[in-house]
């Protein structure tokens, strides 16, 4: 089954389940994945930074990516994140991704080396023609030090099977600026939690959500109410989850995203080194924050 390549809605950035000996629990993958899917998401986007890409090995991915789409069977596209150091490696990734049945990618620029603006459109070209399935560039300058401008996505307009921007800059204007320099050429999902409403006001076409998958269909609700206009209702629900969605802005989000996910009883918090449980005052801390507000839980 196919897909539109015009993507919107939620696309949840899903956590790569672990054992405490750090190996892959495929089992609790492919349950959580269905509850997402049950919630009424529009696709999955598996190793990515939440998922912990960077951190596994390359038949790893591919087991992840193969469990994703035999849980989504065909209901909704499953999308891989790619992070990888060399260009070789990326594009070699995506050709066995495309074989086990990807819908598309989400693309980050290199990892490690910080690349400049020539650099950058280089590897986004060659990647773009790895295969011919649609992708989503994720600019992210924050937590990778490379800022895609609104000019330069100008000068990517041209990639045909570029269809998708993950915006994570943390500045809302820029869904503005992108409309403004490109108009409607792209389709614009918001990739900071904390800042999906501030964003569907300016016109969004989608959210990679992250702390959410712990809590989807509260995650699914607030989404249709931007849908809907519904901006009061929307405030409500927002308010509640702010202090969750807060975690995914941190150094140790995938830590905390994943004890979050335990204490909603969807996951465990097993990440892969050198990432490790948070411990001590900071983990009393964010356990608080989950647990005080998990308790005023809408109905």
């Amino acid at each position: 089954m196919t897909h539109d390549s015009r993507w919107t809605g939620v696309f949840p950035a899903v956590i790569t389940h672990l054992h405490q000996d750090q190996s892959l629990d495929l089992e609790s993958s492919a349950r959580h994945f269905g509850q997402l899917i049950d919630s009424g998401v529009s696709g999955l986007v598996v190793c990515g930074s939440l998922g912990e890409g960077q951190c596994l090995q390359p038949e790893e991915k591919l087991k992840v990516l193969s469990c994703a789409v035999d849980t989504a069977a065909g209901r909704i596209p499953v999308l891989s994140g790619v992070a990888e150091m060399t260009t070789r490696t990326a594009a070699r990734f995506m050709q066995q991704a495309a074989d086990l049945g990807a819908a598309g990618f989400m693309v980050l620029p290199p990892m490690v080396y910080k690349p400049d603006p020539r650099e950058t459109g280089h590897w986004f070209r060659t990647l773009a023609a790895a295969t011919p399935l649609p992708w989503m560039l994720y600019n992210n300058p924050i937590g990778y030090h490379t800022d895609v401008t609104p000019a330069m996505f100008a000068e990517l307009a041209d990639i045909e099977n570029l269809t998708s921007i993950k915006e994570s800059s943390a500045d809302p204007r820029r869904v503005t600026e992108i409309r403004n320099e490109v108009g409607d050429r792209y389709q614009i999902f918001t990739g900071v939690d904390d800042l999906v409403l501030e964003c569907s006001i300016n016109g969004i076409d989608g959210w990679v959500a992250g702390s959410g998958i712990a809590f989807p269909r509260e995650n699914q609700r607030l989404w249709q109410l931007t849908r809907d206009g519904e901006w009061d209702q929307a405030r409500q629900l927002y308010r509640w989850m702010q202090p969750l969605m807060k975690l995914d802005t941190h150094i140790h989000f995938v830590q905390y995203i994943k004890l979050l996910c335990q204490e909603t009883g969807l996951a465990a918090e097993w990440v892969r080194e050198p990432r490790l449980p948070i411990a001590g005052e900071e983990r009393e801390r964010v356990l608080g924050i989950i647990r005080r507000t998990l308790a005023n839980r809408p109905s």
